[in-house]
């Protein structure tokens, strides 16, 4: 579904049997140890997931994040990535697409929200996609506990 969904903002289309490039997944569930996955739930209900890389270098990627559509605008988002990163507390950054306004407002609200006023963002190019518009990137710090 996550795939599907970016699909519309990254010019993706799936492999001829119907499935999705899925090295992301597979690297998050490698047990690699610069990456984490996370499931959200909704009570017994798998409702998103967020993938993390970056643990052992100095700033955590919020590399994927999903949440289904039923589900968005709720606060479930919010509340996992408030989860992850209170897990992980330190330097993040997270890239979205400026294409994506849902997400434009939902990334720089959630850096209002964990780092207020203290939150950079700036446009970056999409590695080995030249074709593709530039990714915008937020940074911020997340406290310990």
């Amino acid at each position: 579904m996550f795939k599907h969904d970016m699909s519309e903002f990254v010019r993706g289309a799936p492999n001829p049997d119907g499935s999705f490039q899925s090295e992301r997944l597979e690297a998050a569930f490698a047990g690699a140890g610069d990456w984490a996955p996370y499931v959200v739930g909704l009570g017994d209900r798998p409702v998103g997931f967020v993938f993390v890389r970056g643990l052992g270098g100095p700033t955590r990627v919020l590399n994927s994040f999903f949440v289904v559509r039923g589900m968005r605008r709720a606060g479930v988002g919010l509340w996992a990535v408030r989860e992850v990163e209170a897990r992980h507390p330190g330097a993040w950054e997270v890239a979205f697409q400026e294409s994506n306004v849902r997400a434009v407002r939902f990334w720089r609200r959630v850096g209002e929200e964990i780092a207020p006023g203290a939150w950079t963002e700036e446009r970056r190019p999409v590695p080995e996609r030249p074709d593709l518009a530039p990714d915008s990137w937020i940074s911020f710090r997340c406290p310990g506990p």
